[in-house]
């Protein structure tokens, strides 16, 4: 099985923080500023951001491939040093950073740039980059997952859950069609910024192989279920020139996107009290609940 090429949490932030100043010391850059934590710690020495993980692979492939992706066409965040900092198990790497505009996110011009990262043959990607198909995730072997933490969890509850996954059983069949295409793998608000230029799609972390509607998923259930602004996916859609709804593969994805959300939620609440309030809101959706809460992503 081929993982994700960043598969695991930055979990040691201390430690993150130490690397991200010998890199900074390395490169001759000022005392590198944290902005957020999660799969990688981001840090900011003024015009250079340093993406700290523990990937799966080399890490220089990551810089090939912006490279390549740039080359064709498709707009990405460009790295600004050719080498990498490895420390503690950890491997460093410096980006430009990109000055967002105040500007509403242009979906449509999204939707035109994933329509064009579909057209980039997975063959062509550096080989040391993991590509996987995205049935090999970890975090989509729901039945698993209800294994580790349906017993922390009320009947009702598991009952929406467990409908949702045999409404979409065989969902991995592409595996053996070999219907697939690269996908970004992780097209949402969070992974985008609008610039001078037009939209940049960032952290390419769960770059994968499998059908267009992997990455129409996340959007389809985002003003419904993540409080987004209407409108955001019909105007993604409108631009790729392609819409999900309807098409087996991407409904099943927006849902099951959505049991996977909760279940893993629920695995980090069990060890991080604070996880548990926002895996409680999302209990009520597959309660059932018309009323059910918008969820949040942190």
């Amino acid at each position: 099985m081929t993982r994700a090429y960043v598969d695991r949490r930055v979990s040691d932030l201390a430690a993150a923080t130490d690397v991200a100043a010998i890199a900074a010391d390395h490169w001759g850059l000022c005392t590198p500023v944290v902005l957020r934590q999660g799969m990688n710690a981001i840090f900011r020495c003024d015009d250079t951001v340093l993406r700290v993980a523990t990937p799966n692979g080399p890490a220089a492939a990551s810089l090939e491939l912006a490279q390549k992706l740039a080359d064709d066409g498709i707009r990405v965040a460009r790295s600004v040093r050719d080498d990498v900092v490895e420390d503690h198990g950890f491997a460093v790497t410096a980006w430009r950073h990109v000055d967002a505009i105040e500007a509403p996110l242009d979906w449509r011009a999204v939707g035109e740039l994933v329509a064009r990262v579909h057209t980039v043959d997975p063959a062509s990607v550096p080989p040391a980059l993991p590509v996987p198909f995205a049935a090999e995730f970890p975090w989509w072997d729901h039945d698993q997952l209800i294994a580790e933490v349906g017993d922390a969890l009320d009947p009702a509850a598991v009952a929406g859950l467990r409908a949702a996954i045999e409404r979409h059983r065989g969902w991995d069949d592409f595996v053996e069609s070999g219907d697939v295409v690269l996908c970004h793998g992780d097209v949402h608000p969070g992974n985008v910024i609008m610039s001078d230029d037009g939209p940049v799609l960032l952290d390419w972390d769960l770059l994968c192989r499998a059908p267009r509607g992997w990455d129409h998923s996340a959007l389809m259930t985002w003003t419904d279920r993540w409080n987004g602004a209407p409108g955001i996916y019909e105007d993604f859609a409108a631009g790729y020139g392609w819409t999900a709804f309807g098409d087996r593969h991407g409904d099943a994805f927006a849902e099951l996107r959505l049991v996977s959300a909760t279940l893993m939620r629920w695995k980090v609440a069990l060890v991080d009290p604070a996880a548990r309030p926002e895996a409680e809101r999302r209990l009520g959706y597959w309660r059932g609940d018309i009323d059910a809460p918008a969820w949040s992503a942190q």
